[in-house]
């Protein structure tokens, strides 16, 4: 996509060397907005931990208060009442044997995959499928449970995974172009701290390295580490 006289105008000011504070960020990525489409404000925090090592893995489920702006897609693996709760909640998929043939076929437009404890036979068959895609239902981020109902309007409601990669960063949408900055505000709060609480035992020194903010058509910009609260 061509950039804009005007988007070019704002890159030239932007100082890739500057710690901003998230106000300023923002500011400079609502500048910086095509208005062509609703842009997604992306997060992205460098951590000290290396996550080959299982004490080092920073993974977890945390709700946005201001939602993600998102049409989150969710399958349940559920039977029953379960199924009758899991559609009734939302699900924009229910099943279980036929589920799973139907993921094994290729169709995995999901955003979340949830399961009842007893259809972890059948999903754990999805292990190659659902694995690499960090699909796989884990009863640590809830996605394994009973309670199949709050789970998905959970997913719904603006409920989501962060999850460090290979170098060390984490990578997360935290709403989009079209929230008030105070929403965005309180979003980027709750997510770094939910990460900075769920710093591993394996971490040693310097914890969060960096921090950036950035949008679907927008500059990296560095964030000031100070400004996050045990960072």
């Amino acid at each position: 996509m061509a950039i804009t006289k005007k988007q070019k105008a704002v890159a030239e000011k932007v100082d890739r060397e500057k710690l901003y504070s998230f106000d300023e960020a923002l500011g400079v990525l609502r500048e910086f907005a095509s208005g062509k489409f609703d842009e997604t404000v992306e997060l992205a925090m460098n951590l000290g931990v290396d996550p080959r090592h299982a004490d080092q893995m920073v993974r977890g489920m945390v709700s946005l208060p201001a939602g993600t702006g998102k049409n989150v897609k969710v399958a349940v693996f559920a039977k029953g009442d379960n199924a009758e709760k899991a559609t009734a909640a939302g699900a924009d998929k229910v099943g279980a044997e036929d589920l799973m043939e139907d993921m094994q076929a290729g169709n995995l437009d999901y955003d979340r995959v949830i399961a009842t404890p007893d259809m972890m036979g059948v999903v754990g068959r999805l292990g190659k499928v659902l694995g690499p895609k960090g699909l796989m239902p884990n009863p640590k981020l809830g996605t394994v449970t009973p309670n199949v109902e709050q789970a998905v309007k959970d997913a719904k409601g603006g409920q989501v995974e962060y999850r460090v990669e290979k170098m060390g960063i984490i990578h997360t949408g935290i709403g989009k172009m079209s929230f008030k900055d105070a929403d965005l505000k309180a979003n980027f709060t709750k997510m770094t701290e939910a990460v900075v609480k769920a710093k591993p035992s394996g971490a040693k020194g310097k914890y969060v390295k960096k921090v950036s903010l950035t949008s679907s058509m927008g500059p990296g910009l560095k964030i000031d580490v100070s400004d996050i609260e045990g960072a």
